[in-house]
C-alpha cells in the first residue's frame, strides 16, 4: 500500500501561497459566455462522481491518469494562456523550484447550492503534484473541507490544499464560486519509487 503522501513536499492540510494578481483573468472568465461554459464542461476529461453538478473548463490535462509527467494543451490554452501564466507563476513562486511544470490548469464553477461530495484524488497522477487553488469569485458560505476542518479561501489568494486527504466543498451562497485550479510539481525531483517504469525494451 503507498504511503498516503507520496510526495513529502505536499501539504497534509492547507499551505497559504500569497495574494495574486487576478484581476484581468477574473474579469475575462466572468466575460464566459453560458454556451462556452456549456460546451467545454460536456467534453471536460475530468469526469468524477464526486464533481457532481460542477461545471469545468479544462486547459490543460495529463495524458494518463496513472502517470503526471505527460500532459497536453487542449484548445482553449492557446487563447487563455497570457492570461494564466502570470496567475501561475505568482501563485507558484514561493516553491522557488527551478523547473515547474502544470500538468493540469482548468476552472471550477459551482452554481449557489451546489456541493462536491467528500472524496480523495485517488488516480495515481494526482499524488505527487501540489494541487492549488485560486478563487476568482466566491461569498462568505463558501466552505471546503479538509479531514473535517473548514476553511474559506478568499478571492485571489492562492492555497495549496490536501488532495489526499478527504475533502468536499458546499457553496450556500447566492453567486457562483468560480476557482482556477492546477497542479504544479518540481521536474527535477526523483520521481517516487512506486511510479511505474516502462518495461525494458519499450
Amino acid at each position: 500500500m503507498h504511503a498516503p503522501y507520496p510526495n513529502p513536499r505536499k501539504t497534509t492540510a492547507i499551505r497559504p501561497l500569497g495574494k495574486v494578481d487576478i484581476a484581468a483573468l477574473r474579469d475575462a472568465v466572468l466575460a464566459i459566455p453560458e454556451a462556452v461554459w456549456d460546451a467545454e464542461n460536456a467534453d471536460k476529461p475530468n469526469r468524477f462522481e464526486a464533481l457532481d453538478r460542477t461545471r469545468h473548463i479544462v486547459f490543460r490535462f495529463v495524458d494518463d491518469v496513472r502517470d503526471w509527467r505527460g500532459s497536453h494543451d487542449r484548445p482553449l490554452w492557446a487563447d487563455w494562456r497570457t492570461l494564466l501564466e502570470p496567475v501561475l507563476a505568482a501563485a507558484t513562486a514561493a516553491y522557488g523550484y527551478p523547473a515547474g511544470a502544470f500538468p493540469r490548469v482548468m476552472l471550477a464553477r459551482m452554481a449557489p447550492g451546489g456541493v462536491i461530495k467528500p472524496h480523495r484524488d485517488t488516480n495515481p497522477a494526482a499524488k505527487w503534484p501540489h494541487k492549488i487553488h485560486v478563487p476568482l469569485l466566491t461569498n462568505d458560505r463558501v466552505a471546503f473541507f479538509i479531514e473535517g476542518v473548514t476553511y474559506h479561501f478568499p478571492e485571489g489568494e492562492a492555497v495549496e490544499v490536501n488532495n489526499m486527504g478527504v475533502h468536499a466543498v458546499a457553496n450556500d451562497g447566492d453567486t457562483d464560486r468560480i476557482h482556477l485550479i492546477f497542479e504544479y510539481y518540481d521536474t527535477t525531483q526523483p520521481a517516487p519509487e512506486w511510479l511505474p517504469r516502462p518495461a525494458d525494451g519499450a
